[in-house]
């Protein structure tokens, strides 16, 4: 079951600003303008729920995903022509699969005690976000029960995304730990169900508690799941997160443009250069820098090859997470043979930061077209071998079957994204809908299927394989001549060979790598399809060498967000099942 395309929005399709203006008035305070393409208002507060609420329920082919929302510190913001005042400003961006279009929402809110309305009860999926909006930028949210933080420890102090708050620990005094101090973060990390308002009984019959995680391997990372268990069936699940927090967007405003590049394949550290694809799109989109074709090319393929690498980790996991033992060891010599190709082209294997501003770090070495060409001769079967092995085994099906499944609905109730759509139903993947480094110029299938359980999302990664090599494939066939980077002044660094004999190249190159390459005064955004889902980076320029606000989006953050949802009433060996079928990297969930 596949498909190339989506629905597209119809012929004379209402226009949703037109429509929110004729409705809300003078609710709607402006319009920025960007280098992106979607609208982007900001709205008065007391309209903040309404607004979302028409969009979501009251305008044909409504706006039923929230990728996500967020928080900018404004305080030390120099550039802000055509803004309303603001001291925290909250972002909401909505989506619209049906008309393939993104509207995105801001609120002003003040600098020192910021509140805004929940939109919990529009787009549940909004709760991670708001939390992870109080946590980071101090922002309180009218009408929720709860301002838990999300990925900082409960007894933190201050919210780190704010511009007072400091970035590196040399800023503060030195951390000592007694063991009162022990002591009283023991207690202050300690979940009580009662306070979460979670049943402690059933029936009468007391509930289990069982921490799962954080250090368990079926927690597929440092992650934890608190449990209320009734015998060997899952009542309730409280997704605990941000063990694993480090602040990479904090590292954004601290890093130079050019500098924040090796951050980004930390952030999926399974997705290796793709994570480099959504930061870089934003920074040339601001810079007005058209990558060469080559350069695309060659983009396209080293993601692609991560694409690989990551699902066959996936695939090898979850197999031995059902019984099935060798599956992962084959699959661990498939990803070797696809790393030897990494490494011969980018000279690393997992973090390559190839990717450069303006196009990759150098030209392909001699001889990668017949490593790649041996490559795509050994895949295909060994993909054979693995639907033998897993997909057509007898306990793979009943492990994963009818397991954990949900539908479509659920997925946009929860801003879920990747394979996990897909294997409900719908073929939403970035690469056909909106086409970023040449994706359009190649053939290839968006696999789906419609029972949206384990068994569907194995499968439908298991065929996004086959079409990695197809597009790799074409890549090897097609590889442009050319630069490898654009000829702009603003393309970082610039060529070595030129900084040797024009003394206006060498200034560049070192002011670009003494203070940072200046990216224009601006907002831009960058969208592609990872691994795990739908990423997103959206950025801010001052102007300055660094950026004022790098957000990232990642899939692995909401897809998580469903499993309050999606666990009760399952075993906690099928659970096991659930999370690796979720592949979620914590990296990519806390950031």
């Amino acid at each position: 079951m596949t498909t190339d395309t989506m629905t597209k929005p119809a012929e004379g399709v209402d226009d949703p600003v037109a429509d929110l203006r004729a409705r809300f008035g003078d609710a709607i305070l402006a319009e920025q303008q960007t280098v992106d393409t979607f609208p982007i208002l900001w709205i008065d507060p007391a309209q903040w729920v309404a607004v979302h609420d028409h969009l979501r329920h009251g305008v044909p082919q409504p706006f039923t995903l929230m990728a996500e929302l967020y928080g900018i510190d404004e305080t030390t913001r120099r550039h802000r022509a055509g803004q309303p005042a603001s001291g925290i400003t909250l972002v909401s961006h909505l989506i619209s699969p049906e008309r393939n279009a993104d509207i995105r929402l801001k609120c002003a809110c003040d600098a020192e005690a910021p509140r805004a309305p929940t939109l919990t009860q529009v787009y549940p999926g909004a709760d991670w976000y708001e939390r992870e909006a109080f946590d980071m930028f101090g922002v309180r949210f009218d009408g929720r029960a709860s301002h838990r933080r999300i990925l900082m420890p409960p007894d933190w102090k201050g919210h780190p995304l704010r511009k007072t708050h400091h970035a590196r620990a040399t800023e503060v005094a030195p951390y000592r730990m007694t063991p009162e101090s022990f002591a009283a973060t023991e207690a202050a990390n300690a979940i009580d169900p009662a306070e979460l308002g979670l049943p402690t009984e059933r029936d009468g019959v007391e509930l289990m508690v069982l921490n799962f995680g954080p250090h368990h391997p079926s927690t597929h990372g440092v992650f934890r799941i608190v449990l209320g268990l009734d015998g060997e069936e899952i009542v309730w699940a409280y997704p605990d997160i941000g063990y694993h927090h480090r602040g990479a967007e904090k590292m954004a405003e601290r890093q130079t443009w050019h500098g924040f590049i090796p951050y980004t394949d930390r952030i999926d550290y399974l997705g290796g250069v793709i994570s480099e694809m959504p930061y870089l799109l934003a920074v040339e989109k601001l810079c007005g820098i058209e990558v060469p074709a080559r350069a695309q090319c060659i983009r396209v393929m080293l993601s692609e090859f991560f694409r690989i690498t990551s699902h066959l980790l996936f695939y090898g996991t979850l197999a031995q997470d059902t019984g099935a033992m060798s599956p992962v060891f084959y699959m661990f010599v498939d990803r070797e043979k696809a790393y030897k190709v990494i490494q011969t082209i980018t000279g690393a294997r997992m973090h390559p930061a190839f990717f450069r501003i303006g196009g990759v770090a150098m030209d392909l070495p001699s001889g990668w077209d017949e490593l790649v060409r041996e490559f795509l001769d050994w895949m295909p079967a060994r993909l054979d071998d693995y639907e033998r092995q897993a997909m057509n085994s007898e306990l793979f099906r009943i492990r994963t079957q009818g397991v954990a499944a949900y539908d479509v609905e659920t997925c946009l109730k929860w801003s879920v994204t990747g394979p996990h759509i897909r294997a409900a139903g719908l073929p939403w993947d970035m690469r056909k809908l909106r086409p970023y480094s040449g994706y359009e110029n190649y053939e290839f299938d968006v696999p789906t299927r419609t029972e949206g359980d384990c068994y569907a999302r194995t499968w439908v990664r298991a065929q996004e394989m086959r079409e990695s090599l197809k597009i790799i494939r074409q890549c090897l066939d097609w590889m442009p001549e050319g630069p490898i980077k654009a000829d702009h002044p603003l393309a970082f660094p610039p060529p070595r060979a030129q900084t040797l004999h024009d003394i206006e190249t060498l200034i560049h190159h070192f002011t670009g790598t003494a203070y940072g390459t200046r990216v224009p005064v601006g907002e831009a955004t960058g969208q592609i399809e990872s691994a795990r889902g739908f990423t997103q980076y959206s950025i801010v320029s001052d102007g300055e060498g660094g950026s004022y606000r790098t957000r990232i989006r990642t899939p692995s953050f909401a897809n998580l967000q469903a499993i309050p949802e999606v666990a009760p009433g399952m075993t906690v060996a099928d659970f096991v099942i659930y999370l690796a079928s979720i592949d979620h990297v914590m990296s990519d969930v806390d950031k």
